[in-house]
């Protein structure tokens, strides 16, 4: 406003050019999203201290405490960023008092505008770094959802070859020795090997998809062959019991790994199995007489093992082998968080 009535004097030209030095390079550098919190004072110091300097000579110096007060939105603690711009306009006040006539001129547009921009930046930056930091934990819950998935694409299809691929070894063999004396039973074996192939072909796909259909009764089908294949007696006792998905399919995998695991390294002969409910929890129970394993530390060991823990600890549920005659499995899983 001083200006509309007449250029400034050599001196004062000098002094504006020399201000505007000063003040284009701060208020670029207040447009930096990640200024460091001293940075960030000493721009708001700084605004106040040009304001200051010419509140003697021009009224409308108040403009630089209403920049101030839009900077303090740089403080990330909403509590603080109140605090400096009170800060901002105290000072404002006690540089407007030795102003005499011109208090009014001065103070009133640093109130009038310093108090409403700097509230509304104040908020404005909190609702970004709230939208940033949301942001930011989305992003970390799809990476965790990733792995999550990674992983559990890693233990189905351990569970689903080891097995597979087991009974397909097994049944190979045997078509070996039976090439030469047992022609038909040979076109047998090799004709199952297909269709165990094509089986484990399918169940590939539906565990990548995440889309696995087949229970726990498929499952027992599946390891009375396996069993018999390896020449192990299977004796089941299966109550009837409404399962939950969840549920069904840990135990589904649970019966698979624990089949894979005696025809694998169990010699055994013949196999217990056994599906209750039991005070309101499912109980699982898987015991063979074999005699090739001496230490239930050589399974814990292993991938299959440890994604069976993994399901069953996510359910809730208790996985427990001991060795008796041979090696003893008991899952329970609760009817309720089953579900």
């Amino acid at each position: 406003m001083k200006y509309t009535r007449g250029l400034p004097g050599p001196g004062e030209g000098a002094a504006l050019a020399l201000t505007m030095l000063v003040f284009v390079p701060m208020y670029f550098a207040s447009f930096w999203q990640h200024r460091e919190r001293a940075l960030n004072v000493l721009l708001v110091l700084g605004f106040c201290l040009l304001g200051a300097l010419w509140a003697r000579h021009n009224p409308g110096a108040s403009t630089f405490f209403i920049f101030a007060c839009a900077m303090c939105a740089g403080i990330e603690s909403q509590r603080r960023a109140y605090l400096l711009m009170a800060v901002v306009l105290a000072l404002a006040l006690l540089v407007a008092l030795p102003l005499g006539r011109s208090q009014l001129y001065f103070v009133l547009p640093a109130l009038a505008g310093g108090i409403p921009i700097g509230v509304s930046s104040i908020m404005e930056s909190s609702v970004r770094r709230s939208r940033d930091q949301l942001l930011r934990k989305q992003e970390e819950v799809e990476y965790m959802a990733t792995i999550a998935e990674r992983e559990r694409i890693s233990r189905d299809l351990h569970d689903l070859l080891g097995h597979t691929l087991s009974l397909i070894t097994l049944k190979a063999e045997l078509a070996g020795k039976l090439v030469e004396r047992d022609p038909a039973a040979c076109r047998a074996e090799i004709k199952d090997i297909e269709t165990s192939a094509r089986t484990a072909l399918s169940e590939v796909r539906a565990a990548v998809t995440g889309y696995r259909q087949t229970g726990f009764a498929h499952e027992l089908g599946s390891a009375r062959v396996s069993l018999a294949a390896a020449r192990v007696t299977l004796g089941a006792t299966v109550a009837p019991i409404a399962l939950p998905a969840a549920a069904e399919n840990v135990l589904s995998l649970a019966l698979r790994e624990a089949v894979t695991n005696i025809v694998r390294h169990a010699g055994a002969r013949h196999c217990e199995l056994s599906l209750a409910l039991e005070h309101g929890k499912i109980v699982l129970r898987v015991a063979d007489d074999g005699t090739s394993l001496t230490s239930v530390g050589a399974l814990l060991h292993g991938n299959g093992l440890s994604g069976m823990h993994e399901r069953v600890e996510a359910l809730g549920g208790t996985l427990a082998l001991r060795l008796e005659r041979g090696l003893a499995l008991e899952l329970r899983l609760p009817m309720g968080a089953a579900a």
